[in-house]
């Protein structure tokens, strides 16, 4: 048997498809501060100071629809400025997950696919019986985060008049003087 290599999750909270189909689940998370920190890290942001979400699964086909939000207070780096800054970020999101074998899964064949940019996602195919709703909310999180952060009020301001050295002009200074 091939040993698992993937790195343990960084925040895990299990609800199993079975109990999702007796009834609605709504589960509330809220992030310890040393899961802040290892989320923190993973995500290459300065702070994590609140991570919560709330998590609604409802009966889908032979899966769930998992319905979040959430929300979290970070500080990131400013990439104008270089200067730390705090925000609040928001997300909403809906993911449909299905078990492997599910007549629902997408289709691992080599075929043609249609891509219908206003059209709902294929669901995610679990690889258990158990959905980690955690996970969800800190990959929706990843996704809030701007990759080029901005402080508010940064204004870039690009280097006065420094003179641009051609490698032309480098090589043209050379020309004429004897190497030896």
């Amino acid at each position: 048997m091939a040993e698992d290599l993937s790195p343990p999750p960084l925040w895990s909270r299990f609800v199993t498809l079975a109990e999702v189909g007796r009834a609605r689940q709504v589960v509330d998370l809220e992030a310890d501060g040393p899961t802040r920190i290892a989320i923190a890290r993973e995500l290459d942001l300065e702070r994590l100071d609140r991570l919560t979400g709330r998590v609604v699964l409802r009966p889908w086909l032979d899966g769930a629809e998992i319905d979040g939000v959430l929300e979290a207070r970070v500080t990131q780096i400013c990439s104008v400025s270089g200067e730390p800054f705090e925000q609040v970020l928001t997300g909403h999101f809906t993911v449909r997950a299905v078990p492997a074998g599910s007549d629902a899964a997408p289709s691992l064949e080599l075929a043609e696919v249609d891509i219908d940019p206003e059209g709902d996602d294929p669901p995610d195919v679990l690889e258990s019986d158990r959905i980690d709703v955690a996970a969800y909310v800190v990959e929706h999180l990843a996704l809030e985060i701007d990759p080029f952060p901005r402080k508010p009020g940064a204004v870039f301001e690009p280097p006065r008049d420094q003179a641009v050295i051609s490698p032309f002009s480098v090589l043209k200074k050379l020309q004429g003087k004897d190497p030896a």
